[in-house]
């Protein structure tokens, strides 16, 4: 990869992605076997994925229903981007410096 800005994006894979607006997401999947339907278990990981499309997130659930043999119950997405605007708040008040 070429670089921008000075910054040779090819180093560091995850922080080229938050500049192409990837934000970090954490999945919670519940999921029960099919021999052991009441037992219901719990799968939890974080990767860098594009909201609200959620691509990767897709990839991952359409092979989990092709190669997994377990039923999906439910999954919660959590989604933060981690480039952005900061925000800037006025603080009334005195600050003396001597």
């Amino acid at each position: 990869m070429g670089t921008r800005g000075g910054f040779d994006r090819s180093h560091d894979p995850d922080f080229a992605r938050q500049l192409e607006g990837y934000g970090l997401t954490t999945i919670q999947i519940h999921y029960y076997m099919p021999d052991h339907p009441s037992l219901l278990q719990m799968f939890m990981f974080q990767q860098h994925d594009l909201a609200p499309r959620f691509p990767r997130l897709e990839r991952f659930l359409d092979h989990w229903r092709r190669e997994i043999q377990a039923t999906l119950h439910s999954i919660q997405v959590a989604h933060k981007h981690l480039i952005g605007p900061q925000e800037w708040r006025a603080v009334d008040g005195i600050i003396t410096i001597n």
